[in-house]
């Protein structure tokens, strides 16, 4: 303990009365010395004073002259220790004096050192990042340099203590080390906000220790792909932020296509973070509460899926005193589809990252994006998936998953239909992790009809098994045969009962036309849906002519193009249709060969006709072929 004056003590003033940091524990009171106090409870018997957040006691009704109420100052000077600890007081007979400060020194306690301390009662200094109200005690999550831990305060059954310390507030706190459910938790004896030049060295401090340790990993590249290596800085930097969320104990809300680059892309960096999440914080339950992974339909982010995420995010602040999450998008997020989710996410803290391949609008949706990687922005296009770039992310962020995840670039690109140079090497890296190529096929089939029955469900087990990921090798192949025979044998049926509907016409520049209403003459709301399933016609019309071929699939109020050996361009396509051909509602876009339309049904047939004209002036280039699914 030390005293230090809080002013000069005038001449004519010769008593001194001392005001205790809120952190001084019971053992630094001393007997006839005069200490400022405040009347915190009134009872029969006496009043109840506290002299700091740690030192408590009572001054008998035997020695109390006057009134006295709630929230007045009172010198007292130490009268008892009793046999049980509590302390009693006597009232001090002083009038005139100089108000000299007690600052506590202690030495603090880093998290990463609880275990060693297990209990013993320590001093912890952090930050505040979740306030949780239970039934029982109020539970404190405490984040300082090294990590989060629960700090659980009791003042009375289902009542908020400490009620004024917020979330974001830096604190200091005294404790006794505890095991709960096999985890370690602090019990709180006493806890104070820190304020002024304290707070300001605190945070500077923590600020700090969690730059240097949101640092990602410098790990090299899978493969050797020049194309790849301008994206490797944007995705450290996404590394670096995510750490830093995770430090910060803020949650992480991660949407995908529901496909299966997309899933490709979500799976690892789920593990990555899930991990690094139980390195940093001392709850179990911590990675599943602070991420959640969540499958688009659309291959953009719907105003329904938007709305309902802030919904739930709200919701969490409220009940379980989250702080909003951070919001990735994988697979999608590029394009001016999403500026509507975007804007409504804009009036809430909610940061956005967007790690994509499909052909961006950076000028609509570049504000709205805290970082916006894809390939298409360096020059580069959709031949480098979602799923390849996100396994560099993963690996950045917890290296350790390496050899779990090296076969996902391989199925990340097949799933796309890649057609990339570095496709090879990728398929040759997942063949030294023991997936041959024709296995790798299988599991993008089986990937995929797992993704659609799942629909708006994560399925983290089923998918991981699917992948091979976190699973027995035996099961993995057992679950993968299986889906994949279910999803060919479905394939097949949608292909026999579509063909003899298929209508098709040669081109002005003698690329060949396939046209099928999917509505009316494929069977709907099962497997393989519209997407899926003009891309098989697709695929099988290619290889039956060999030569430029473009399939149109169409709807009521929709289509969906596949294209190869012809250079489309659909983003643009999409863009002039919008002023060719007004009242329709257009929108849409995807890959430049690959994508989708949405229109007004009044005015299909004036949009189909349009999109044919196009196409019919569109260059033949044998060197181009369709290298993605269609979006669904």
């Amino acid at each position: 303990m030390t005293r230090e004056t809080a002013g000069d003590i005038g001449e004519t003033r010769e008593t001194v009365v001392y005001d205790l940091d809120p952190s001084c524990p019971p053992d630094e009171v001393e007997p006839e010395t005069p200490y400022l106090a405040e009347i915190n409870g009134i009872v029969d018997y006496g009043i109840f004073v506290d002299l700091s957040d740690n030192v408590s006691g009572l001054v008998h009704e035997s020695v109390l002259e006057g009134t006295y109420r709630v929230g007045d100052e009172l010198v007292v000077e130490l009268e008892a220790v009793r046999e049980d600890g509590d302390l009693s007081f006597t009232p001090a007979d002083v009038e005139e004096y100089d108000l000299v400060s007690v600052e506590h020194e202690v030495s603090l306690t880093g998290t990463d050192r609880l275990e060693a301390n297990l209990g013993e009662q320590v001093h912890v200094e952090g930050e505040i990042v979740q306030i949780k109200q239970t039934g029982g005690p109020t539970i404190f999550h405490v984040a300082d340099e090294y990590g989060v831990v629960p700090a659980a305060a009791f003042e009375e059954a289902g009542v908020r203590a400490f009620p004024s310390i917020d979330v974001g507030d830096v604190v200091r706190l005294n404790a006794t080390v505890e095991r709960r459910n096999d985890a370690i938790q602090l019990e709180v004896d006493g806890l104070s906000a820190l304020d002024g030049d304290d707070a300001t060295a605190a945070r500077e401090r923590l600020a700090t220790a969690r730059d240097e340790r949101a640092e990602p990993h410098d790990v090299s590249s899978l493969i050797d792909w020049p194309a790849l290596e301008p994206l490797r800085e944007e995705l450290a930097e996404v590394a670096r932020t995510l750490r830093r969320t995770v430090l910060e104990g803020r949650p992480i809300r991660v949407r995908h296509h529901a496909d299966g680059d997309g899933m490709c892309a979500a799976v690892p960096l789920q593990l990555a973070l899930e991990r690094f999440i139980a390195d940093v914080h001392e709850s179990p339950e911590a990675p599943r509460h602070l991420f959640k992974r969540l499958p688009s339909k659309a291959p953009y982010y719907e105003l329904e899926d938007s709305t309902r995420d802030l919904t739930f995010a709200l919701e969490d602040r409220a009940k379980h005193g989250q702080q909003l999450p951070m919001l990735v998008m994988l697979d999608n997020g590029s394009t001016a589809e999403d500026v509507p989710s975007y804007e409504t996410l804009a009036h809430y803290d909610i940061p956005i990252l967007a790690i994509d391949h499909h052909h961006p609008d950076p000028d609509a949706v570049g504000d709205l994006l805290d970082a916006h990687v894809n390939p298409y922005l360096h020059d580069e296009d959709y031949r480098i998936t979602t799923g390849m770039l996100c396994v560099e992310l993963a690996r950045m962020i917890y290296p350790d998953l390496a050899d779990e995840i090296s076969h996902l670039p391989a199925v990340a690109g097949l799933a796309d239909r890649s057609k990339a140079d570095a496709m090879a090497d990728y398929i040759d890296l997942a063949a030294d992790a023991g997936y041959d190529e024709a296995h790798l096929r299988d599991v993008s089939e089986a990937l995929d009809y797992a993704a659609h029955w799942l629909r708006y469900s994560a399925g983290t087990p089923l998918i991981t098994d699917v992948l091979g990921v976190e699973c027995d090798p035996a099961h993995h192949e057992a679950v993968v045969s299986m889906f994949e025979s279910s999803a060919s044998e479905a394939i097949q049926t949608q292909l026999d009962d579509a063909s003899p509907h298929l209508e098709h016409e040669s081109l002005d520049n003698g690329a060949h036309l396939y046209r099928i209403d999917v509505e009316n003459h494929t069977h709907r709301f099962t497997y393989p849906a519209p997407g899926k399933t003009t891309g098989e016609i697709h695929d099988e019309q290619v290889t039956e002519t060999g030569d430029p071929v473009i399939t149109v699939g169409y709807g009521p109020d929709f289509a969906v193009l596949r294209s190869d050996g012809v250079r489309l361009d659909i983003p643009e396509m999409v863009a002039e249709l919008k002023d060719e051909v007004p009242g329709a509602g257009i929108s849409g876009g995807g890959h430049l060969v690959v994508g989708s339309i949405k229109f007004v049904r009044g005015k299909r047939e004036d949009v189909i006709d349009a999109l044919v004209e196009k196409m019919a002036d569109a260059p033949i280039d044998e060197e181009l072929s369709s290298t993605a699914p269609l979006d669904d």
